[in-house]
């Protein structure tokens, strides 16, 4: 599944740093559609009570991104990742709606901050649960997540 447009949390835009994301474990964590963005939530703790139920292949918290990786761009860099993705196993995956991505643990003076989130399906509409043996599966756009000014 392709991502929507990517928006980052006004609270993470100045802070966001190449070295941080790198060395930081970032997780993307699906939330369902009684979560509306608001640019000014700023940690986990503002979202986690939308998050999808664990179970069925998915685990609470989200899953963490591999082979993170910054390429330098015009004034700063492009943030990607490996594809991101959960099997259901047992039963489906439910329901969800946005895709949110944060730093597990304490950063830029908050616990969990929040990076930015993506919408899975532009219309917005919900996207479907995902039957037992199926994957679900985040892509990573060709251009990154998201660019950002390197300070």
């Amino acid at each position: 599944m392709a991502a929507g447009v990517f928006n980052l949390y006004k609270a993470s835009v100045d802070r966001v740093s190449i070295n941080d994301l790198l060395s930081a474990t970032v997780k993307f964590a699906l939330v369902a559609s009684t979560y509306t963005f608001d640019e000014a939530h700023d940690e986990w703790a503002d979202v986690s009570a939308n998050e999808i139920a664990a179970g069925f292949g998915y685990t609470a918290g989200g899953a963490a991104l591999a082979s993170k990786v910054a390429t330098s761009v015009t004034n700063g860099y492009k943030f990607a990742s490996a594809n991101v993705s959960w099997t259901a196993s047992g039963g489906s995956i439910p329901v969800w709606r946005h895709a949110v991505m944060y730093v597990s643990g304490s950063l830029w003076g908050r616990t969990d901050p929040l990076i930015g989130a993506f919408l899975g399906d532009s219309t917005p509409a919900d996207i479907p649960s995902t039957p037992d043996g199926a994957p679900l599966v985040l892509v990573t756009p060709g251009n990154g997540w998201f660019d950002a000014i390197n300070a």
